[in-house]
This record gives C-alpha cells, sequence and structure tokens, in this order.
C-alpha cells in the first residue's frame, strides 16, 4: 500500500487589506511633489494683473512695444531683422498673452463676484437689523403717546387749578357776604346782600 500524501502547512495567510467606502483613501505617495500655492495669493496676483490691463498705461505701452517690433523688422536690414514680414513671432507672443490673460480676468471676476456675495450678505443682514430697530422704536412710540393720552398735561393742569381757585373765592364770597359783619358792612355801603337783592319771584307776588 502507498503511503498517504502529506500536505505541507501554507502557514498562516497574510490578511488582505480591504477597502472601506466609509473611509477615504490614503494619499499615495508620488516621485514627483505637487507644487503647493496658496490660492489668496495667486488670487491677489490676477486681480492685480487684471486691473493692470484695464489701464491706459498698459494700452500705451502695448502699443509702444507693437510699433517697435513692427518698425525694427520692416525698417531695418535683413542682418538685424528677428521676426520678418508676417511678424510670426509677434503674432505668437500676442497670442500667448491673450491666452494667459483670460483665465487671470475670470479668475479676478469670480473673486468680486465672491466678494460681492459676501457684502450683499452684510448689507442683508444690515437691512434686517434696522428694519428690527425701526419696528422696535415704532412701537415704543405708540406706547409713549397712548401713556401720554392719559397723564395731565400742563395746560390741563393748569385750568384745574384755575377753576377751582375761581370756585374757591366765590365760595368765599358768598360766606362774606352771608356773615352778619358782612351784612352790616353791605348796609353800610349801601348793597344789600344777595337775597335782598334778588328779585321777587311771581309766586310772592301773586
Amino acid at each position: 500500500m502507498s503511503e498517504p500524501v502529506r500536505r505541507r502547512d501554507p502557514g498562516p495567510r497574510k490578511a488582505v487589506p480591504v477597502e472601506r467606502l466609509d473611509q477615504p483613501l490614503a494619499k499615495r505617495r508620488t516621485l514627483v511633489s505637487q507644487a503647493r500655492m496658496d490660492p489668496e495669493v495667486f488670487g491677489a496676483f490676477a486681480e492685480r494683473f487684471a486691473r493692470f490691463m484695464g489701464t491706459a498705461r498698459f494700452l500705451v505701452w502695448m502699443t509702444i512695444f507693437v510699433l517697435v517690433w513692427i518698425g525694427w523688422n520692416a525698417l531695418a536690414p535683413d542682418r538685424f531683422t528677428f521676426d520678418p514680414y508676417a511678424f510670426i513671432f509677434l503674432t505668437l507672443m500676442l497670442s500667448l498673452q491673450a491666452s494667459y490673460a483670460a483665465p487671470l480676468i475670470l479668475l479676478a471676476q469670480n473673486r468680486q463676484d465672491d466678494r460681492d456675495k459676501v457684502q450683499m450678505g452684510q448689507d442683508r443682514a444690515r437691512d434686517e437689523r434696522n428694519l428690527a430697530d425701526t419696528e422696535f422704536l415704532t412701537r415704543e412710540v405708540a406706547a409713549l403717546r397712548l401713556a401720554l393720552r392719559e397723564v395731565a398735561t400742563r395746560d390741563f393742569v393748569r385750568s384745574e387749578l384755575r377753576s377751582l381757585l375761581e370756585e374757591m373765592d366765590d365760595r368765599a364770597a358768598e360766606r362774606h357776604l352771608r356773615s352778619p359783619e358782612g351784612t352790616d358792612r353791605g348796609q353800610a355801603d349801601g348793597t344789600a346782600p344777595d337775597d335782598a337783592r334778588r328779585p321777587p319771584r311771581e309766586a310772592d307776588e301773586g
């Protein structure tokens, strides 16, 4: 009989890393390090470049450069020219300038749009605060007006005091005339009290 074949023990199996969807992938190492640039610095440079291209100084210097280039290559001897007629090299330079200027101008416009959005948000918040303050002040003024209607004003107090003083003077005069001294003094002066000066009633006449 043949002996049973013994299988070799392969040993512990290596764990195969399983990619999980709930975890971000690890950064892969590259042979060439990627250039890092601050977006704020590059954006500020783009804005300065776009602002300079929109000035009259840029147009003047660009016109002088093109005229000197064309004049030198058109009027100078052939051995001194470097871009003969058709000016292909000048056209290439202007095309490169336009191809780089367009993205820089767009980047500057995007930054300006972002600033405008932030400014609009701040203006909207400021307008809402001003509206809330105005409504609060309006309610306070209305409450003060309602409260002032129930409070006695200075003219009202003066009129009430004046009427009270007149009423007190009338009562004092009546008391003085009704007193015996007032009656005697009235007779001596040729005046009569109020009861004597009153006209007789029609019932008494009848």
